[in-house]
């Protein structure tokens, strides 16, 4: 991503709105983020700073973040040294992917000191450093190796800035010697603080010159590139072209806008997928588990068909004893359950007399039918958990926080499949369901897993109410509270098509989803979580494009 030293130069011109902010609140979302909440009068801000692979950047932000409960050891640091104190100065090393922002603040002793909190941005080493007055180390959130490092970075050691690469500064290097030097190398390699991305666009457009004026003049313009299907492709402090006509550049009007535009789709997906690993092996490892023992129960089903051979060899031995002699190994009857009597052949066990064979027989024929009636019954949970996992697995992939992968992890639980400290505290569903309105002004509620499915249908619905859910898929339950009103075919082909959205065949086309009133909606006892039956439904198909209600 083109976070490079140029985007960090006019990011940086855009920061300096924080000067003389005092730091009110610190928190660490997770082990790579740090987020300072600067306050003066008349201004307040989130200020994000991020070193993760691939996202590595600083930027005010308008995002709010879930905090762990316990705030990381880090985080303690930062809001011993650093809170209440007062950003004097932000400044960057030349083009580098270094930003320093300097801090006024009070030590225990009540003495003022002065405190860099120096952010690397650097692909692969990214870290945030807080230095003291004097530039020893105070900590850093990655700590260099002692034996392979380059560079010290541990508490107490004095700190240094990444080395330089011998590269010009376009800033406050004459432009003829930049000519010069790219007579022989490439632009990458000639210039500091330009990503590949703008080296690309000033070999193309072959304007350095107008590049360089931008930052120098501060009039760089956020500019997000999107592919020809809408998605963010890169992005840039100028307008980017090279892509063609296909793609197109979107305006912001501010970096910090950009980057929360560009980054937090991706950034929410990351981080509910890590808080939701956990969930997704042991759920893919369940139904995995429970699909070989159907396969296997199926099986044993199967051999359960011919039971009836079983009573009638017996039934035959039995009427046959007079012509069964001792010892035999097979005997061959009149079949009577033949319309033709035609000879049947059943094998004898030689050991035992014909009656123990017909008893046998019996007792065989006993043992599948209560074999069958329990395998039905096992086949049929088997089925049933199957159908739960996957509307777990699917409910997770709608999840937009860790308050949802939450809800998830508390469901699982209460049916038995996670095990959860003793003392740890249950939580309540928040309940907060995506709502709509659909264009008749009936709300729409759709819940986001299998308890708040429950929730809606089961408690909050109006038995008059809609119900409606895909068939035969995995998905949310939806409500359109009309209470019995007539609604009208827009309002259901809108609601339905927030079922198929919200199901596990969003992708596909021609959905067919099930409605029907609530009252013919129903929990069986026993039932996991979002399964019910329902009865007097109607069916309608649609093909999702997008959640176009308000």
């Amino acid at each position: 991503m083109p976070f490079d030293g140029a985007f960090l130069y006019c990011m940086s011109n855009e920061l300096m709105e924080a000067l003389d902010c005092h730091i009110d609140k610190i928190y660490q979302p997770s082990k790579e983020e740090l987020v300072f909440l600067l306050r003066k009068k008349g201004f307040v801000k989130r200020l994000l700073i991020n070193i993760k692979s691939g996202g590595a950047r600083v930027q005010f932000t308008e995002n709010k973040f879930e905090n762990p409960e316990k705030p990381p050891m880090f985080c303690m640091l930062m809001r011993k040294h650093l809170l209440n104190g007062r950003l004097m100065r932000i400044s960057q090393p030349d083009l580098e992917r270094v930003i320093i922002f300097s801090f006024s603040s009070m030590n225990e002793m009540g003495d003022i000191e002065e405190l860099n909190l120096i952010c690397e941005l650097l692909s692969g080493s990214a870290n945030i450093i807080l230095t003291a007055e004097n530039g020893k180390i105070i900590d850093c959130l990655r700590h260099s190796d002692i034996e392979n490092s380059t560079r010290l970075l541990l508490p107490g050691a004095t700190y240094a800035l990444p080395p330089r690469q011998n590269k010009l500064n376009p800033l406050c290097c004459d432009l003829k010697i930049i000519e010069k030097q790219l007579e022989t190398h490439t632009l990458l390699q000639t210039i500091d603080g330009f990503s590949p991305l703008i080296c690309r666009e000033i070999e193309a457009k072959n304007n350095l010159k107008q590049i360089i004026n931008i930052l120098q003049d501060k009039t760089g313009v956020p500019t997000l590139i999107l592919k020809p299907d809408g998605t963010p492709l890169d992005y840039s402090f100028t307008e980017i072209t090279q892509y063609g006509s296909g793609y197109e550049n979107k305006a912001f009007e501010s970096f910090s806008d950009l980057l929360d535009e560009f980054y937090t789709a991706r950034d929410i997906a990351s981080r509910i997928n890590q808080n939701a690993r956990d969930i997704i092996k042991l759920v893919t490892n369940l139904k995995a588990r429970t699909e070989r023992k159907l396969a296997l129960r199926l099986q044993d089903l199967k051999k359960c068909e011919n039971r009836e051979n079983l009573r009638i060899y017996g039934e035959l031995i039995k009427a046959n004893l007079h012509l069964i002699p001792n010892g035999s190994s097979f005997a061959e009857v009149p079949n009577y359950y033949d319309s033709e009597l035609k000879n049947i052949r059943i094998p004898l066990n030689p050991a035992i007399s014909p009656t123990a064979n017909a008893n046998k027989y019996f007792k065989d024929y006993k043992k599948t039918y209560t074999a069958e009636e329990t395998l039905l019954a096992l086949t049929k949970s088997d089925k049933d958990e199957l159908v739960y996992f996957d509307s777990v697995l699917e409910s997770i992939t709608r999840c937009r926080d860790l308050s949802d992968i939450a809800e998830i992890r508390e469901e699982l639980s209460d049916a038995g499949y996670i095990r959860q400290p003793q003392n740890r505290k249950k939580q309540k569903p928040k309940n907060e369901f995506k709502e709509f309105t659909s264009n008749e002004g009936y709300k729409i509620l759709v819940g986001k897993n299998n308890r708040q499915n429950d929730y809606l249908t089961t408690v909050l619905a109006n038995k008059n109410d809609l119900w409606f859910h895909t068939k035969n898929i995995p998905g949310s339950h939806v409500i359109v509270f009309c209470n019995g009103q007539d609604v009208s075919d827009e309002t259901i082909l809108q609601a339905a098509t927030l079922a198929a959205l919200n199901s596990k065949a969003q992708n596909s086309t021609q959905i067919p989803v099930d409605y029907t009133p609530v009252k013919f909606v129903k929990k069986p006892n026993g039932a996991k979580p979002g399964m019910v039956i329902y009865t007097t439904n109607k069916t309608v198909y649609v093909t999702p494009k997008g959640e176009k209600l308000s």
